[in-house]
């Protein structure tokens, strides 16, 4: 064989493994960047859905708290929140949302509470409906984090 055809077929193998090599360092690439835009929408999704949800049972609650007859258009939307979270995320999330409307629900039946009882509630943590719904959304948030090394 001839030597220039070997390297001219040198030459081509080197250009089609360089080119191949490239061609799967972009893919790679770009599949990792659409997979971290997607984690930042879906996190920022579920912030906005978090977020309103806290908002709505943080004001059932006060209202269940102070009240016997319950505020059914906040419920409403406390459910139709719940139901979204159902959709879209993890279900010690889910879980820990249906333990707080569970709750608020069961405030109503109770009798209403005094500014006092408000206050040792406060100062004793028992006011806080908030917590564990609160951390279980942090864990998902941190789970969808890419790692990095």
């Amino acid at each position: 064989m001839d030597a220039s055809i070997i390297s001219a077929l040198a030459a081509l193998t080197g250009a089609a493994v360089g080119g191949l090599t490239s061609g799967i360092a972009n893919w790679r690439s770009q599949r990792s960047q659409v997979r971290a835009q997607w984690v930042l929408h879906e996190e920022t999704r579920r912030q906005t859905l978090y977020r309103d949800f806290i908002e709505d049972a943080a004001k059932c609650y006060i209202d269940a708290l102070q009240h016997d007859k319950a505020d059914i258009p906040s419920l409403v939307s406390l459910y139709a929140k719940m139901s979204a979270m159902r959709a879209i995320s993890s279900k010690p999330v889910v879980h820990h949302a249906e333990d707080v409307t569970r709750k608020i629900l069961d405030t109503y039946l109770e009798p209403d509470k005094s500014f006092v009882q408000l206050r040792e509630m406060a100062i004793d943590g028992t006011i806080d409906l908030l917590h564990d719904f609160s951390r279980a959304c942090r864990d998902e948030f941190e789970q969808m984090r890419p790692i990095h090394f």
